[in-house]
């Protein structure tokens, strides 16, 4: 006997588009699926030197090709894309640089975000180029074990990009009441040094592996801060902290761990802190769904790319690591962009 079996309606545009009536265009497809070619455009025109040379002042087109060794062509494919980016300003046939291309990209400032592309361009970009590849079977390479050339880029490039939350950082924790500070997995010191520089009483130590601790050294030496800030070769997942600190800074460290990993971290500084001490976790913490802050959402593919058990974390599932790892939630405090602060306190 054949049985009838109804045929459901098709979903209706609201249902699809959550909009009634709105029109469907593929433009937010297009948009999404060029951005690689704005962000090379970008990484092209840092590693041309268009930004420093127009940093003497507007230019001609043949002048700017003069000035970088560029063909007029070549140099006219670059700046144009600029232009349309809004990094590159024309009034005629003179090229300038933007306000924020001014200020960010041709090193003549503090907020020097030229490092920073190129960490993007030469280790981030190849790996991400292996995001499908890296969530279904794991990271072909692992951001640790990159020669040491490309880990000085990666760990200048986030220092660069770090420049606005570790300047943050001061101004909004009160380490007045403290006198020791372990820097854990610290850098290349930013950090601490703009922590010592707004607090001249405090002492501070950063514990970090051989590679980034020796571009640590000179930082600090570079800061005239080598009295106060120590700079100490260790491995922080697998060694307790030294001892003799009254408050701990992980900054971007947690994102390359698992759970497991991070509360087996947070146990052995428990291990290490007097009952009172603070924590300070900076890193992109993101709201109960992973999807807020958009930046924080988009970096967990940076971490699955570069590591086997990197993630973006909630602030909801860090304060659950507390409850076992002997701390105290305390505060969740903005820092800058998407990097924001959980403050705990050990249990007495």
């Amino acid at each position: 006997m054949r049985v009838n079996v109804p045929t459901p309606a098709p979903a209706s545009g609201s249902e699809v588009t959550g909009s009634p009536g709105a029109s469907v265009t593929p433009e937010p497809i297009m948009r999404l699926a060029s951005g690689f070619m704005a962000a090379k455009h970008l990484f092209a025109a840092d590693e041309l030197g268009l930004f420093e040379a127009l940093a003497e002042g507007p230019a001609t087109l043949d002048a700017l090709a003069a000035r970088t060794g560029l063909s007029p062509r070549a140099a006219r494919i670059s700046a144009d894309a600029m232009v349309a980016l809004g990094l590159l300003v024309r009034v005629g046939d003179r090229y300038g640089n933007s306000p924020t291309a001014d200020t960010f990209l041709t090193g003549r400032t503090p907020a020097d975000l030229r490092p920073f592309l190129r960490f993007w361009d030469q280790v981030s970009y190849p790996a991400w180029c292996g995001l499908a590849d890296a969530l279904a079977r794991g990271p072909a390479q692992q951001i640790f074990d990159l020669g040491d050339d490309l880990l000085e880029i990666a760990a200048a490039g986030i220092e660069a990009v770090l420049v606005g939350p570790a300047s943050a950082l001061p101004e909004r924790f009160d380490f007045s009441a403290h006198r020791r500070l372990l820097d854990i997995g610290g850098g290349t010191g930013s950090w601490s040094i703009a922590v010592a520089r707004r607090y001249p009483h405090l002492q501070a130590t950063v514990l970090e592996l051989a590679p980034v601790a020796k571009v640590a050294r000179d930082r600090v030496a570079k800061a005239e801060l080598s009295s106060r800030i120590v700079v100490t070769v260790g491995d922080a997942m697998s060694e307790p902290p030294p001892p003799g600190h009254d408050v701990f800074l992980i900054a971007n460290l947690l994102h390359y761990w698992s759970p497991t990993d991070n509360e087996a971290l947070l146990r052995r500084v428990r291990g290490s802190a007097e009952a009172g001490s603070h924590l300070l976790l900076a890193d992109f913490w993101t709201d109960p769904t992973h999807t807020q802050p958009l930046q924080a959402a988009l970096m967990a593919g940076e971490f699955a790319v570069h590591l086997r058990g990197g993630d973006v974390y909630s602030v909801e599932e860090v304060r659950d690591w507390f409850t076992r790892t002997g701390w105290r939630f305390i505060d969740h405090i903005p820092l800058a962009g998407p990097q924001s602060l959980v403050v705990a306190q050990a249990e007495v």
